[in-house]
């Protein structure tokens, strides 16, 4: 089993379900920009990767609506979507259980970084937590790998065979890969099983309770 000391968790889909937040914050996009275009399936890839390439790659935006559809994305994200929001089962436990049992416990996710923040605080998780790195403003820098490595980095943290990374979706997975680190694959989220497998995880956990077996043995 393995013996993991320094774990990196995704927030969206991993940590907490954004669904409800995420599909309402996209409505209100979409209508101001006045596009129609809203389906169950699109809310499913607008999670994980970075606003400014779902909006433009699966709306045809170019820049300057691509800008201003993340803005208003984000008007509603940042005064209600946010909070509309839960952790998933088991999450808080297993949190606090790595944080008493001498784990250091990390945030990596695409999220605008301030968002992220404020929901660690809104959940109390960020009294469990080490560091979190999230997504610039301006979308630069924002893939997974990228942030991943901009963590490691700071927190002088060296690839090994004891560091984690753990998402649901091909996004966390190819980012641990990139960075020479293994990963955990949760099925619970919003990854399908044939992307997940694709993405060949070292480990895979399909619900809370099986990722801390894996990670408190």
């Amino acid at each position: 089993m393995p013996q993991f000391t320094h774990i990196l968790f995704d927030l969206d889909g991993t940590l907490t379900n954004p669904r409800l937040g995420i599909g309402n914050s996209l409505k209100y996009a979409l209508r101001q920009m006045q596009v129609d275009g809203y389906s169950d399936e699109i809310l499913e890839r607008f999670i994980g990767p970075p606003l400014q390439d779902c909006f433009k790659n699966l709306f045809g935006m170019d820049e300057r609506n691509t800008n201003l559809a993340v803005e208003h994305f984000r008007t509603y994200f940042g005064e209600k979507g946010l909070f509309e929001n839960e952790p998933y089962p088991g999450i808080s436990e297993l949190l606090e259980e790595l944080h008493f049992s001498g784990k250091r416990v990390y945030v990596v996710t695409s999220k605008l970084e301030k968002y992220a923040q404020m929901i660690m605080q809104h959940f109390g998780f960020d009294r469990y937590i080490n560091d979190l790195q999230g997504a610039e403003a301006t979308g630069k820098h924002s893939g997974k790998g990228q942030l991943i490595e901009q963590l490691m980095q700071r927190n002088r943290i060296p690839a090994s065979a004891s560091i984690v990374m753990i998402g649901d979706t091909h996004y966390d997975l190819i980012g641990a890969r990139e960075n020479k680190i293994p990963s955990i694959a949760v099925g619970y989220g919003f990854g399908t099983p044939e992307t997940l497998n694709g993405c060949n995880p070292d480990y895979l956990a399909g619900s809370v309770d099986e990722l801390a077996e894996l990670l408190l043995c």
